[in-house]
């Protein structure tokens, strides 16, 4: 039984002590160095607010979830700059009624100019 385990141990030592050849690291790092990359387009500031906030665990860009999508807020409103600061007030003060009895919460932690670059980005998506 000694003699079995002690064999056993010597061959593991051996095959580890292998590790393999340099080739196959060397062909893994050279398939890395030439992969291309692919560069995304930059995100557009007001999309980065959103992303940045907790609007997506009620609002989608396409789909209702709790409140509405984007795209339908884009088709309410038109891009004017009274409609970006009523908007942008509603984001930061909430709001309740427009869109059905579930009330917007407060995002008082969002300062009005980011409140506004969230509205410019939501009202550009208007098809």
């Amino acid at each position: 039984m000694k003699r079995t385990l002690l064999i056993l141990s010597a061959v593991t030592l051996f095959l580890g002590a292998c590790g393999g050849s340099s080739e196959s690291t060397d062909t893994a790092s050279s398939t890395a160095t030439t992969a291309p990359t692919v560069s995304k387009p930059a995100m557009d500031p007001g999309e980065l607010a959103i992303v940045k906030s907790d609007c997506i665990g009620c609002h989608n860009k396409d789909n209702k979830i709790i409140g509405p999508s984007y795209l339908e807020i884009a088709e309410k409103y038109p891009s004017t700059d009274e409609n970006i600061a009523l908007l942008a007030s509603k984001i930061i003060k909430g709001g309740k009624g427009v869109w059905g009895e579930i009330p917007m919460t407060p995002h008082t932690k969002i300062t009005e100019d980011e409140a506004k670059t969230m509205v410019k980005y939501i009202l550009s998506l208007k098809k």
